[in-house]
């Protein structure tokens, strides 16, 4: 096995630091100290924070489309795949009532900011809609696709922003079980 590079150690951290901390909120110099290098070695492979973003939402849209691709290997029937999709709510719950959704709260600080990389985090937002839009076209809504595909995500990150402010698993819990339910008449 590879050992892993230091550009590696240092996407890394700064993913985690971002979804964190937030993009704004994450220096340079704290990400050099998380990964425990000095700043000039940093800056041989980062030339900015710009830059480690450009890498991070690359990992993520890498990573976002493995996770597609295996929910679509795994799961024998589309209805099973999207119920893969609102699982992760529960999966993920720890994580989502501490820091929210990491795609939603990275997009929405990059919205605030009037980044120029927001544009390529969205384009995380779209591989989840357009494989959700997929599965309901495979369940026969073939009109209603986008809008179903934009109805599980609009709800799913409802239910990230809400768990993460009230701090309530609970109602994590209930929510995938109603969007469970609400799946169940387009089954």
């Amino acid at each position: 096995m590879a050992k892993k590079a230091t550009r590696d150690f240092i996407v890394d951290a700064a993913d985690q630091l971002f979804y964190q901390q937030g993009f704004e909120h994450t220096s340079l110099s704290y990400i050099a100290d998380e990964v425990k290098i000095s700043k000039g070695n940093f800056y041989h492979h980062f030339k900015s924070k710009d830059k480690i973003l450009d890498a991070v939402i690359h990992r993520r849209l890498i990573n976002t489309q493995a996770m597609l691709d295996k929910w679509q290997n795994e799961g024998k029937k589309p209805d099973e795949r999207i119920k893969s999709f609102i699982n992760i709510l529960l999966i993920n719950q720890n994580k989502i009532k501490k820091f929210g959704c990491p795609v939603g709260t990275l997009t929405s600080e990059l919205a605030k900011l009037n980044h120029s990389a927001q544009k390529e985090a969205n384009e995380i937002f779209s591989l989840f809609k357009n494989w959700l839009s997929e599965q309901f076209k495979q369940l026969g809504h073939t009109e209603q696709a986008d809008a179903l595909a934009m109805h599980i995500l609009g709800r799913s990150q409802g239910v990230a922003t809400l768990a993460n402010a009230f701090q309530d698993q609970e109602f994590i819990s209930n929510e995938v079980e109603k969007i469970h339910e609400w799946l169940m008449q387009y089954s």
